[in-house]
Parts: C-alpha cells; structure tokens; sequence
C-alpha cells in the first residue's frame, strides 16, 4: 500500500517525514493554500516519490514546478480537464493523478472520460472549495466506483480511522493520502503521530 504525505515545506520536518518510510510526499502549488510552498525547501526527499498537487494552474506554472521540484507525479485537484489531463502527461513525461471530492456515488459518472489520461484517482472529501474539507466521508460509497484507474483514499483521514481503512477492500484501493489530521500548525507534520500511525498501517497490509 502508498502512504503518501501531503502539505510538506519545511526542510527539517520533510527530512524527518522521509525517514518514516513513506513512498509519496506532496506539496502544493496552490496560492490560496496555507501549505502553499512558494519558495524552494533548503531539502527536499530522495528517497520518496514527489508529488505536486497543482488547481487550475496554467501549463507554464505546472512545467516550471515539475522542473524545479524536480516532480515525479501532477496531482490535479480543479477542474481539469481529460483533455489537459492529457497534455500535461504527453508535456512533462510525468505521471497524473486527478483528484475528485466524493459526496455520493454520481460522481463515478465523471471518472471514467479520464481514466485514459490519468494513471491515479484520489477520492477525496466533497467541499464548496478547492482541496477538500478536511472531513471523512463515507469510504462504501467508493464500492460503486466499477473504474479500473487505482485509487487513493484521502479527506481528513487521522489516527482513529485506522481501523475503518484497514477493513477497507477495493481491487483499485492502492494506498491512503494523510495530511491535516497529522500536522502540528499547516504544512508542519507531528512525526511521531505518522510514526505511530504508519506502523500500525504497514502490519499485514
């Protein structure tokens, strides 16, 4: 399973979070954000997987972040189209992820014009504005999702749902996206609660 750590800028806190044997670590190109990383961290992982989590940038910005971060996933959480979608993957030579809010199942109506041009889904929590509310929603509706892009599950998930997402079987379910459940102050992640956490993931999964 991925366990991807999302809303990274600090530079000792990344070298820390990359020592927790993740596989992806994100960090978001998107202003409004308050995990918006502006300025390049005096470290970034080597070990990890990068991935930018870019809304309704425009080509030049997208290519210029892939370039300097040295990206090896576009993670696009508008509303990008399959299309763009598309020529972001043909542009960049990078593998996309298309990020998608799920309040009930109609929205697997949308999923499939772009699994051709993706090659990750992250299910995230419905919400008004861009990158999620910050809440669970319910994971059962994902079992209507019949697509056969693999996902990633996402949207406030924290310690107590351990459980509920080791339970959790779907042949396309790859790995779990954490982010603010884990932080201290926004874009700063309390190690020891991703230690204790990923531990208890990593048994028998």
């Amino acid at each position: 399973m991925i366990i991807k750590v999302c809303g990274m800028r600090d530079a000792l806190n990344i070298r820390h979070v990359e020592q927790l044997h993740i596989d992806w670590m994100g960090f978001i190109f998107y202003p409004p954000s308050p995990r918006y990383v502006e300025d390049i961290p005096t470290y970034l992982p080597s070990t990890v997987q990068r991935v930018g989590v870019f809304v309704n940038a425009d080509m030049d910005f997208i290519t210029q972040r892939v370039q300097n971060f040295s990206l090896d996933y576009v993670q696009l959480h508008g509303d990008e189209s399959p299309k763009l979608c598309s020529a972001i993957q043909k542009i960049t030579g990078k593998k996309v992820i298309k990020a998608f809010g799920v309040k009930d199942d109609t929205i697997f109506k949308n999923t499939s014009a772009y699994e051709p041009y993706i090659d990750y889904f992250l299910f995230d929590s419905f919400s008004d504005i861009y990158g999620g509310s910050g809440k669970v929603y319910d994971h059962n509706i994902l079992h209507n999702y019949s697509g056969h892009t693999p996902f990633l599950l996402s949207g406030g998930l924290g310690p107590e749902h351990l459980t509920s997402i080791k339970a959790f079987r779907h042949p396309q379910f790859v790995g779990v996206d954490l982010n603010s459940q884990f932080e201290i102050a926004p874009a700063l992640k309390s190690v020891d609660k991703l230690q204790l956490f990923i531990n208890e993931f990593r048994k028998n999964n």
